[in-house]
């Protein structure tokens, strides 16, 4: 119940907005495509999901595994 109601930002409030009309245009237009599209969208922005889960795609920023120093070559483009 604290997803449903903390943590809004913008990107979840614009799912909400755009799920909101894009249900409203399913029952105007009577089109089940747009209303699946609708759900799919607020269900996003209840839940505070994405494609990549609650911080799924994060990049690991500590990881300490990859400490090899690279050396770099100058090349030559005139050979």
């Amino acid at each position: 119940m604290k997803t449903i109601f903390n943590n809004w930002n913008v990107m979840r409030g614009l799912r909400l907005a755009l799920g909101i009309f894009a249900l409203v245009q399913a029952f105007i237009q009577r089109d089940i495509t747009v209303g699946l599209l609708a759900g799919f969208l607020l269900l996003t922005a209840i839940a505070n999901i994405g494609c990549c889960g609650a911080n799924g795609c994060a990049v690991d920023f500590k990881s300490k595994t990859n400490k090899k120093k690279i050396i770099y070559e100058e090349l030559d483009a005139k050979k």
